[in-house]
């Protein structure tokens, strides 16, 4: 019986692990934005405290930071700020990508 317990532990476990993803999905708003260089697709959590998104084949997650106007989020070394229907990202200070506007803004 013990040996039975002991081994469905990794499965119940792996379960929870794609029960939160699932639910982190659930909560999630997909924002899509066309800039100068490129469309830029955002994944904005539900709390708004997390965005994620792909840049220069590197998958980003960036929490929400201080900012004087619009929101700003960050991991130190990528900024994706935003204010109304526009946005632009930085990296390390130097602007990647510049007039990005959200497309079919929510109002």
């Amino acid at each position: 019986m013990k040996k039975r317990l002991i081994a469905t532990i990794p499965f119940m476990l792996a379960g929870c692990s794609y029960y939160n993803t699932f639910v982190e999905r659930m909560q999630t708003d997909t924002l899509q934005y066309q800039c100068d260089e490129k469309p830029l697709t955002i994944e904005q959590s539900d709390q708004k405290n997390r965005v994620k998104f792909v840049y220069d084949n590197e998958y980003l997650s960036l929490t929400q930071g201080l900012s004087a106007s619009g929101t700003r989020y960050t991991d130190g070394v990528y900024v994706f700020w935003s204010k109304g229907d526009t946005a632009t990202v930085y990296r390390k200070d130097r602007i990647v990508l510049n007039n990005c506007q959200l497309q079919n803004p929510k109002h």
